[in-house]
């Protein structure tokens, strides 16, 4: 699902203007440019050069160190080097894969929603990574999405309990992952909930 998430990001990028490239995405302070360099900065990279890039970025800049040794590189460099790491490898691959497809199928859709191309992200794919992120600890969706009830309206998926959140599975999967934007497609007396936490 990995490779498959990349390969759809690969197609997008090869439709985009030097304009697009370089437009903001979702991601505050990264162009569209920046978060394709993060995308792939996990895979010539392994857990003893992760330790040196968390050490010379202090922990909090760590990403950016990965966006940083990539900087050089053009957007026709930038997205070969994506054709050619379509297959997750190194520290992407990390419990099996689990972070290279929460890490594309999220960003691909912080490039979307600025750039108003929106895409039907493949059910199972969508499922599964909805799923997942609430049980990762490099996402906040854990918190916050606890204590809430999350119903989508266009998949066959749901979780927890409380006040309920209903609307898009896309749209949920990126404002429990911290977009705001996204809140708007969202309804239920849980959104408020959901809109307070993200907030603060």
């Amino acid at each position: 699902m990995a490779t498959a998430e990349r390969t759809d990001l690969a197609d997008l990028l090869e439709t985009l203007t030097p304009e697009q490239w370089e437009a903001p995405s979702l991601c505050a302070g990264w162009r569209v440019r920046d978060v394709v360099a993060h995308v792939m900065s996990f895979d010539e990279v392994g857990l003893l050069g992760m330790l040196r890039r968390a050490v010379r970025g202090r922990i909090i800049h760590v990403n950016q160190m990965g966006v940083d040794e990539l900087a050089a590189l053009t957007t026709e460099q930038l997205l070969r080097r994506l054709r050619a790491h379509l297959r997750p490898q190194r520290l992407a691959t990390t419990l099996g894969g689990r972070l290279a497809l929460l890490d594309v199928t999220i960003h691909h859709q912080d490039i979307r929603r600025p750039l108003g191309i929106p895409r039907r992200i493949p059910a199972e794919r969508l499922r599964w990574v909805l799923s997942a992120s609430l049980y990762s600890p490099e996402l906040p969706a854990w918190y916050l999405a606890r204590g809430i009830r999350l119903a989508a309206t266009d998949l066959d998926w749901t979780h927890g309990s409380g006040p309920e959140v209903t609307g898009p599975a896309e749209a949920m999967l990126m404002a429990i992952t911290g977009r705001r934007s996204a809140l708007g497609e969202l309804a239920g007396p849980g959104q408020r909930v959901l809109a307070g936490r993200l907030a603060r």
